[in-house]
């Protein structure tokens, strides 16, 4: 939480994700940046949207046990590549004094929380015929491997409207025109651009008077 709120005024919004950990066994709740969750450019607000997508950074111990453990697909590992920062995280490094190295290679995971209709695995009415509803599911694609490494049910069974389990709480610094909020940078940023605009007016005024 103390990541989140110092991360929350830089970048105008801030994620937590609270779920249960298979590596460690218990429920955890963790900081999510903004770069790291994508959702469709319409969308208004968590609950709402008919598609999130977590961005996931994982050695690849970390894969290793995963799929050791069950909770991913066993499939052939390649090398992963090196994790690009975002511009925020850039100046984070950069107050923090830090720099990435050949050694921080991680997997890219793409954790997607979508709505499937999938064959076999249909919504079904009371005589047993397919709806055609689509129900949430979460679906682990490794991007470096082009692999899809796990599907899974994202409702409770024995909830009759199938509603889908919500992982993740936005936190706004200042509310945005969309789905994300503003931080200082988008509010100094735009503070800039308009004292530059006024003083070229000033100036082209100036010039023409003269």
């Amino acid at each position: 939480m103390d990541q989140l709120l110092f991360y929350l005024p830089l970048s105008g919004s801030a994620f937590k994700k609270s779920y249960y950990d298979p590596t460690m066994g218990r429920a955890v709740s963790r900081f999510i940046k903004s770069e790291d969750l994508v959702v469709p450019y319409y969308t208004t607000d968590l609950v709402s949207t008919p598609r999130i997508t977590h961005v996931l950074h994982m050695t690849e111990n970390d894969l290793l046990k995963l799929k050791r453990s069950g909770f991913y697909r066993d499939t052939p590992t390649m090398s992963p590549g090196l994790t690009q920062e975002s511009v925020v995280q850039e100046k984070i490094d950069e107050l923090d004094g830090l720099s990435p190295s050949n050694s921080d290679r991680e997997f890219t995971l793409l954790e997607v929380h979508v709505e499937l209709d999938i064959a076999g695995f249909e919504d079904t009415d009371n005589i047993g015929e397919p709806t055609g509803i689509a129900l949430p599911y979460i679906v682990t694609i490794c991007r470096d491997m082009r692999e899809v490494l796990g599907i899974r049910r994202n409702y409770d069974e024995q909830d009759p409207l199938r509603k889908k389990i919500e992982y993740f709480t936005h936190f706004k610094f200042l509310p945005g025109l969309g789905f994300y909020g503003f931080g200082l940078i988008h509010m100094i940023g735009g503070v800039t651009k308009s004292a530059t605009s006024i003083l070229r007016q000033l100036i082209d005024a100036g010039t023409l008077a003269n």
